[in-house]
C-alpha cells in the first residue's frame, strides 16, 4: 500500500500518538488526512504543526457514537487508509468497586469502537481498491499486565477483531495491520515510570509496515522482545507479573501503583 497520494482517517488524532500519525502521513505525502477527535473544538484551536496543514480536515468523531460514525462516513467517503488509534486506559484491579464501569468504558472504545469503525469503512476501502485498516493494539493484547487487566482484556478483544478482519477482507484486497507497542510517551501513560517509546517512532514504524505489506508491526523494540519471550516461555511472563503484584502488595502500594 503506497502512502504517497493516499487519503487517511485517523481516530483519536487530537494529541499524542494520533497527532504523530497525522504528522507522519503528511510527511509521507498523503493527499488528505482526516483528523478525528471527540473534542474537535480543542483540536481546531491548536496552532502550529500538522493541524494547520491545508491537507488536514478535522472530523467530529467519538468512536462509541453511531451518529458520529455515520457523519464521518459521509465526510470521509474517499479514504484509502483507516487508522483506528482512539483508545482508553484506566489502571485498576479487577475487584475494585468502580472497575466494572471503567472496564466497560475501555471495551466500548478499544473493542467496540474499533469494530464499529472497521465495519463502517471497510466497504469504502474495498470500493477504492482494497486500502488498509490499521489497528493500534498493544503488548497488552498478548498477556495480562498485573496492574491493568481490564485494559488488557479490551486489547485482547481488539486483537481478535484485527485477525478476524484480516481473514474476511483479504479476498477483497484490504490490508489489515495490527500495531503492537509497550508504553508510549503520551498523556495516557504519563503516570507510568517504565521505559517508553516516542509516538513518532511508533508512527514511523507503522507507516513503513503499511508500505511493506506487513500484517503486524512492532512499534518498539520492547514489543518485539516480549513477543519472542512469550513465544518461547509464556509461563515465565505470567510468573513475573504475579511476582511484581505480590511485591507491590508487600510494599503496601498496590493501590498507588494501579491508579498512577
Amino acid at each position: 500500500m503506497k502512502i504517497q497520494g493516499s487519503r487517511v482517517l485517523v481516530t483519536g488524532a487530537n494529541r499524542g500518538l494520533g497527532r504523530a500519525f497525522v504528522e507522519a502521513f503528511l510527511q509521507a505525502g498523503a493527499a488528505k488526512v482526516y483528523a478525528g477527535a471527540r473534542d474537535i473544538a480543542a483540536m481546531s484551536r491548536a496552532t502550529g504543526g500538522a493541524m494547520t496543514d491545508p491537507r488536514v480536515a478535522p472530523v467530529q468523531l467519538d468512536v462509541t457514537s453511531a451518529v458520529d460514525i455515520d457523519a464521518a462516513l459521509a465526510q470521509c467517503a474517499d479514504i484509502d487508509i483507516l487508522v483506528n488509534n482512539a483508545g482508553r486506559m484506566r489502571m485498576q484491579p479487577l475487584l475494585d468497586p468502580d472497575t466494572f464501569e471503567l472496564a466497560r468504558a475501555e471495551m466500548e472504545v478499544n473493542y467496540f469502537g474499533t469494530l464499529a469503525m472497521s465495519r463502517a469503512f471497510a466497504p469504502v476501502l474495498v470500493k477504492h481498491g482494497g486500502g488498509c485498516i490499521v489497528n493500534m493494539l498493544s503488548v497488552a493484547s498478548w498477556y495480562t499486565y498485573a496492574f491493568n487487566p481490564a485494559y488488557c482484556a479490551s486489547k485482547a478483544a481488539a486483537l481478535a477483531v484485527t485477525d478476524g478482519l484480516r481473514t474476511e477482507l483479504a479476498p477483497r484486497g484490504t490490508q489489515v495491520v495490527g500495531v503492537f507497542a509497550g508504553f508510549i510517551d503520551t498523556d495516557m501513560a504519563a503516570h507510568v515510570s517504565d521505559t517508553k517509546v516516542t509516538p513518532q517512532e511508533v508512527a514511523s514504524r507503522t507507516l513503513a509496515g503499511i508500505e511493506a505489506g506487513c500484517d503486524e508491526v512492532f512499534g518498539d523494540d520492547i514489543s518485539r522482545a516480549l513477543r519472542e519471550t512469550l513465544n518461547r516461555d509464556a509461563a515465565s511472563v505470567r510468573a513475573e507479573m504475579a511476582r511484581l503484584y505480590r511485591e507491590s502488595l508487600q510494599r503496601g502500594d498496590a493501590l498507588r501503583a494501579t491508579q498512577g
